[in-house]
């Protein structure tokens, strides 16, 4: 509602002696001057600019006599001023204008400037002016006065000696006897006995005392702290005429304020709270309608200290009060009591270093024009030790502060509760939060929507991404859209009394003083009346509102003396020639538009609906308006001011379905009033006959009457409704929503039979559920379940000011306000309520059509959790819980399991058994969770089981997740169970499943080791002889399970068991055939997969289906099958490169890694790193890949073969093999085959070769896997490796191996069957494979000769399992540190290296060049 914004500000007293420092401050009842009260003088300031016009300074003598000033009173036309004096004097005082047109304070404009032109009221509007103060009359009341009050003419004067005196302005008391309390009756209520009891005691008498207008009577509180209302009986204002009600409980009043709007009495006591009265209608007794005090949950604090209340005040537009306590502070509330701000927590009350601030106390205030300023006489604080000695603290001197505030619009323009946006005023500016509103009416006007985007160049919601992004990210933000207010308008119109924003958020109108002005977001441009005379001449009454394109608005037009309804169009200029104006009857005191209609409350209590429709005159676009039907409402509203607002809406006690004319629902169904508080709805009468309409004109047809009105609900603030309509929606378009105050808010909801059955007749068929919310609601989003609103938030900046400097600033004393916005979710209250009133089918209903808000997760989780901490909490048995209810609805919806353990890991242990009991066991909802593949939520419950469970259960399912994990290679996750079960492991002493421990603690460390590792293991071991890797073989076995890892045997033994688990899985993947699964598996969990493939070369690492392998990878690496081209195969250009080739071959035969480097040059690290260094967010890339493989392929095999004229396999391998081209670098190519004269047919040649090629990517991961076969000494696998890559040397460079060492046998053999079982496929199935394997014959030839000669030796060999550990595995123990080759078996280590000498140093040579190239550093990041 109301807002703190900024600091306040210091106004510049003249200060001279104590006696001259302010104490009291009352404004006129226009709020333009305000009277300042000293004890010896009295001050007239001008409100804008807060300028001191005039100071009447008391002589000595006479000071003496009347005592000091006390209070003022203005007479109703501002022309007098009466003051209290301590002894009991009344002084008059005059004030009068100095000669005419003599001003105090006047703007000076540069020459030129357009202000200079004779605008009427230039003079009063902008000028101070100047004033003369002059004592006219003095009464003496012979007694010290109370309290002075202002009542029609006279003036009601409370003093000491218990009488009521009523004066007439001119200093008079007309005659009329003073009115003795003692003689006035009070009682309970006034239907009881005429005599009620008299206050007996003579010393009573009124303390202070306020007239309440809508009441017509006084609202007093006595010296004894009784409150009370006095009400004249009859018109007479006599003692035998006024009759007094008291509620019998409060005995410590200590001041009052009345509120006229909504007719409420504020009663301040000394306990620090404020009691809100109202009075009953038809009894007349005082009624508590609710209570104002600060609650010890939110200021545990200061709660019971805050003293006695010492002001209260309602704002000029009574929709906040301000309270103010003996020991300091200040507080704002709404009408119904909900708290805005308060000052004596927070950065109000302490400094940034943690010491407690004196809270800023309050003698007197008075709210200024609109509520924007709060003047305010500041008292003495308690001073502070360090400063005392200080004279000129300014803080501590009572001073005059102003206080700003920015208000909600609905608190002056309340037929803005229709819409979405959020549209605070300030004096000058406007705050506006145009995200909302246009996201969620994307739908319904997207056109015009972007175009408002693109326009929105400086504001903060500007930004390029705004289409795409969803609610919550336009709900996050914190800023608001600040707009200036036109200066040429303001100058002239000060104060803004209204503003409207259209229903889109792009343009805005806003009412000063006279006439209006409009802004549109889009053009950054306001439009004023060209005509100045024509804005003078309007006073806007009622309120103004946007329909379509239209501004309407209600007005008096002043020259013409007659009240007027007017409807500019926002495109043409402002000027009545294009306005459209009906003349009104009476004064229009607000206005309202629903749809096509204008609903419009006027002063005699009658409410007007008009028709407003589009009119195209020729060139000038019009609007029409005619009136439809009238209804007085003088029977049912004692006063006109007392209406808050009124709304035309759809909403009606029938839902819809059980109408006889189902199109009616769309019709203006029901008119709303708040009366003071009070919800009125009155419908439509359908009762009588219904007639279709023939006409084709609805404004012919006569309406419905309205029903006698009912009341919907008490104490309401504001009213939201919607017109617009939503099939899937309808519970939350469809409903009426409330804000009351303190008491949170309502809504009434309708209620629908499923599937359009009839409903039951004994069903109401809406329903008001009240629900609590923590925001101030300003707006509400109907179909994102969201209640939008502000608060205030403070900044510090006493930092920037020294603690002791001379003068304590106020900046340091009162911290720096800002408006921020919030939003609150309220679906899950509304859920909640539904199911305590056992309507769980209507709860179902409206939390499916909610299902897709982004925020419907939190919605089930939040109304979970408050269930779940309220039960388990409670002190008393609960006779009928809620959490089972709760838990039965939530597993309607898919997110059950992921709610469920949300919200237990938010809640504390203790309470956990409570909610499992209602929801089910957490090892069922785990198991449920692996069956719906739902890994990352099972993750979560493993937590709750190992809290609840013995260790082997939560093992035991760790397991089960562990494995899954894997399956589906969630390495993320896979990583956190390793990390899981070790830390089970570690921290219980119960044993895991027995493994040998001496079996290989290798690969268990293998993580920490692997980040840092480069595949090209050769570095550290470069000049190092084969005899010390073995003596350092020799010395790292012992050594490794007495390491730092391997401290606790439980811990070791946890560890094997994590290794068994992945050596499995590893052996599953290559049994599988899933060689791509098997390098992210290694890669993304540190695996050390070269050296369990040494240890399971001759089991599971052996290649059993050579042609099955090879058309897996070909799927897996979506590489395509080779085809025989349709050109010859003995092209010129092939023969002569394959030559080459060929040459290359034999001079570097001897370097198996040759071909490592071909294929890329330095860019190869960032790629095998995209592929390995996947752990990150990315990783998923993989699987997608592999998962999409099947489909993918087909993708990409299609071109090429309806081609069907591609080159053979072979030439481009070769291409690049004697080149060395860098791929892609085509640059190069050219260079090296400029000289070559190739024939376009050749050219041909080299691009469908390199097509014929698989992804880039695989082609790396390839090149890497072969890396790793080839260092773990598999030779079948890097075979089939070099087929898929058809890479002759590939081949040549495995045979060397095979002839340089003793290879196993085996191994021989099954690479020589494998080949021969190749060949065959490819003759039948595959004939483009044929040329690639001819070209490697003469090499298959020579294998077949060599396992020949093998077998004889072979068999009389022993075979050990880690026989060929090669040179590589040797490096690969080097780096590897502790984790040592367990199946190696010492005899054999210090025997002759199985590997020659001169190929070693080759392989080493070679390793470190390509580690310097960065070829295949392995580094996980």
């Amino acid at each position: 509602m109301y807002f703190l914004s900024g600091w306040p500000k210091r106004l510049l007293c003249p200060l001279g002696s104590p006696a001259e420092a302010p104490v009291h401050v009352q404004s006129d009842p226009q709020r333009t001057f305000f009277a300042v009260l000293a004890p010896v003088r009295l001050s007239i300031w001008y409100s804008r600019p807060s300028v001191l016009i005039v100071t009447y300074k008391e002589p000595e003598k006479s000071s003496s006599q009347f005592g000091s000033y006390k209070q003022a009173e203005w007479r109703p036309d501002s022309t007098m001023i009466a003051v209290s004096t301590a002894y009991g004097y009344i002084l008059f005082f005059h004030i009068t204008s100095t000669r005419g047109d003599k001003y105090l304070y006047e703007p000076v404009y540069p020459k030129g400037s357009p202000q200079m032109k004779g605008t009427p009221h230039f003079k009063e509007e902008h000028c101070a002016p100047a004033l003369n103060l002059e004592m006219r009359k003095i009464l003496d009341l012979q007694a010290p006065i109370m309290s002075l009050q202002s009542v029609l003419e006279d003036l009601l004067v409370a003093t000491s000696d218990g009488l009521l005196h009523l004066i007439h302005w001119e200093g008079m008391t007309n005659g009329r006897k003073a009115i003795n309390l003692c003689t006035v009756p009070f009682s309970v209520d006034l239907q009881s006995s005429r005599a009620g009891s008299f206050l007996g005691f003579a010393d009573v008498h009124i303390r202070d005392m306020e007239y309440c207008a809508t009441l017509d009577g006084f609202a007093v509180v006595f010296n004894d702290g009784k409150i009370g209302f006095i009400t004249p009986v009859s018109s007479r204002f006599t003692a035998e005429q006024l009759h007094g009600v008291w509620p019998q409980d409060v005995v410590d009043g200590t001041c009052v304020a009345v509120n006229n709007k909504y007719r409420l009495m504020a009663f301040g006591c000394a306990s620090g709270t404020v009691q809100v009265y109202t009075i009953d209608n038809t009894t007349g007794a005082m009624l508590l309608s609710h209570k104002l005090e600060l609650t010890a949950k939110q200021y545990p604090d200061i709660w019971n200290k805050t003293g006695a209340v010492k002001l209260v005040k309602w704002s000029p537009d009574n929709s906040v009060v301000i309270v103010t306590w003996e020991n300091g502070g200040l507080s704002l509330w709404s009408v119904f009591g909900a708290q805005l701000i308060c000052t004596l927590g927070g950065d109000f009350a302490y400094r940034s270093d943690g010491t407690k601030k004196d809270p800023l106390k309050i003698n007197s205030m008075s709210w200024g024009a609109e509520g924007y300023h709060l003047w305010v006489v500041s008292g003495f604080g308690a001073h502070n030790p360090g400063i005392e000695y200080d004279s000129k603290s300014v803080v501590k001197q009572p001073g005059i502060l102003l206080f700003q505030f920015i208000k909600s619009v609905l608190t002056v323009n309340p037929c803005m509760s229709n819409q979405e946006q959020v549209l605070l005023q300030g004096e000058d500016r406007l705050y506006l939060n145009c995200g909302e509103a246009s996201q969620t009416q994307s739908a319904r006007s997207s056109s015009a929507h972007s175009e408002h985007k693109a326009g929105g160049g400086k504001s903060p919601f500007a930004d390029s991404g705004l289409e795409s992004q969803g609610l919550s990210t336009l709900l996050g933000h914190r800023h608001w859209h600040v707009v200036q207010i036109s200066n040429t308008y303001l100058e002239s119109n000060w104060p803004i009394r209204f503003s409207a924003i259209d229903k889109l958020g792009q343009n805005i109108a806003v009412v000063g003083k006279f006439g209006f002005a409009h802004y549109s977001l889009l053009t950054k441009k306001w439009k004023l009346f060209g005509n100045i005379t024509q804005e003078q001449n309007m006073i806007v009454t009622g309120g103004l509102a946007w329909w379509d394109d239209f501004i309407v608005l209600a007005c008096y037009n002043i020259s013409d003396r007659q009240e007027e309804l007017r409807v500019y169009l926002r495109t043409s200029n402002l000027d009545n020639a294009f306005a459209h104006i009906t003349k009104a009857q009476a004064e229009t005191l607000l206005l309202s538009v629903f749809r096509d209609m204008v609903i419009v409350f006027r002063a005699d209590c009658s409410i007007c609906l008009y028709s407003i429709e589009r009119k195209s005159d020729g060139p000038n676009t019009t609007a029409g308006i005619q009136v439809l039907q009238e209804v007085s409402m003088s029977r049912y509203i004692p006063h006109p001011f007392l209406v808050v607002s009124v709304t035309l809406t759809s909403v009606s006690t029938e839902n819809g379905i059980t109408l006889k004319m189902p199109q009616q629902a769309r019709d203006a169904e029901s008119i709303m009033l708040n009366l003071a508080g009070q919800l009125i709805m009155m419908q439509r009468d359908r009762s009588g006959p219904q007639i279709r309409e023939k006409d084709s004109n609805p404004n012919q047809r006569k309406l419905l009457p309205f029903c006698p009105p009912v009341v919907l609900a008490q104490s309401v603030e504001n009213v939201w409704t919607t017109c617009r309509a939503n099939k899937q929606k309808r519970h939350l378009l469809e409903a009426l929503w409330l804000s009351c105050g303190g008491a949170g808010m309502k809504v009434w909801l309708p209620l629908f039979p499923r599937d359009h059955r009839k409903p039951h007749s004994f069903l109401s068929q809406r329903i008001m559920l009240p629900f609590h919310i923590n925001i101030y609601p300003l707006a509400v989003l109907f179909e994102d379940a969201l209640v939008l609103g502000a608060v205030n938030d403070t900044l510090l900046y006493d930092s920037l000011y020294a603690r002791n400097s001379a003068r304590e600033q106020l900046e340091v004393l009162f911290p720096y306000c800002v408006v921020e916005r919030t939003s609150q979710i309220y679906l899950h209250h509304i859920l909640r309520q539904l199911l305590v009133r056992n309507l769980g089918e209507q709860a179902l209903l409206l939390a499916q059509s909610c299902a897709t808000l982004p925020y419907f997760p939190h919605v089930l989780e939040l109304m979970l959790h408050e269930v779940l901490e309220e039960e388990a909490t409670s002190r008393e048995p609960i006779p009928d819980p809620l959490l089972p209810t709760v838990a039965k609805f939530i597993t309607e919806f898919p997110l059950f399991l992921q709610t469920v353990v949300h919200c237990a890991r938010k809640t504390e242990y203790a309470l956990w058994n409570y909610l499992f009991a209602a929801v089910g066991n957490p090892k069922d909802l785990f198991e449920e969770c692996l069956m719906a593949q739902d890994l990352d939520t099972a993750a979560s419950y493993l937590i709750i089981l190992q809290n609840m469970e013995v260790p082997a259960v939560s093992r035991q399912h760790a397991t089960l997740l562990f494995n899954t994990a894997l399956e589906q290679g969630k390495w993320d996750l896979c990583r956190h169970m390793i990390r899981f079960l070790k830390a089970i492991g570690s921290g219980e002493s119960e044993t895991p499943p027995s493994t040998p421990t001496a079996q290989e603690p290798s690969s268990s460390g293998g993580f920490e080791f692997f980040r840092n590792r480069s595949i090209s293991l050769s570095q550290s071991a470069e000049n190092v002889p084969a005899s010390k890797f073995s003596l350092q073989k020799t010395l790292s076995m012992p050594s490794g399970p007495s390491g730092k890892r391997w401290s606790k045997d439980s811990d070791c033994a946890e560890n094997m068991y994590i290794d068994m688990m992945l050596w499995r899985h590893a052996r599953r993947l290559l049994e599988e055939v899933r060689l791509k699964d098997l390098g992210c598996f290694a890669a993304q969990l540190g695996f050390e997969l070269i050296s369990w493939l040494c240890k399971e070369r001759t089991r599971a690492a052996r290649v059993d289906n050579f042609v099955l392998a090879l058309k897996r990878l070909h799927k897996d690496f979506l590489w395509p099958l080779p085809i025989i081209p349709a050109s010859s195969l003995s092209s010129p250009f092939k023969n002569g490169r394959y030559r080459t080739g060929e040459q290359l071959l034999k001079s570097q035969s001897a370097d198996p890694f040759l071909n490592l480097e071909i294929d890329t040059g330095v860019s190869n690290v960032q790629r095998s790193q995209s592929w390995l260094g996947n752990i990150g967010p990315t990783h998923h890339e993989i699987d997608t890949a592999s998962s999409h493989g099947p489909q993918m392929q087909d993708a990409f095999l299609s071109p090429l073969s309806n081609k069907g004229d591609e080159c053979s396999i072979g030439s481009a391998t070769d291409l690049t093999e004697s080149s060395s081209v860098v791929d892609g670098d085509w640059t190069m190519v050219d260079e090296n085959f400029s000289t070559l004269s190739l024939t376009p047919s050749e050219l041909e040649h080299i691009s469908m070769e390199l097509a014929s090629k698989g992804p880039h990517k695989s082609q790396v991961q390839l090149r890497y896997l072969l890396h790793i076969f080839m260092e773990a000494g598999c030779l079948d696998w890097c075979i089939v490796i070099g087929l898929i890559l058809r890479e002759s040397s590939i081949i040549n460079q495995i045979l060397v191996i095979t002839q340089s060492s003793e290879v196993d046998g085996e191994m021989l053999r099954n690479i020589r069957t494998g080949l021969h079982a190749v060949d065959r496929w490819a003759s039948t199935d595959c004939p483009g494979y044929k040329p690639f394997l001819n070209t490697i014959k003469p090499q298959v030839q020579k294998l077949s000769d060599l396992t020949e000669e093998q077998v004889q030796p072979e068999a009389f060999q022993p075979i050990t399992v880690g026989k060929t550990p090669e040179h590589t595995s040797a490096r690969a123990e080097e780096s590897r540190g502790s984790s040592g080759h367990g199946s190696i078996p010492q005899g054999e280590v210090g025997g002759s290296s199985l590997v020659s000498r001169k190929e070693d140093d080759t392989a080493l040579a070679e390793e470190e060049e390509s580690f310097q190239d960065g070829t295949y550093d392995c580094s996980v990041s």
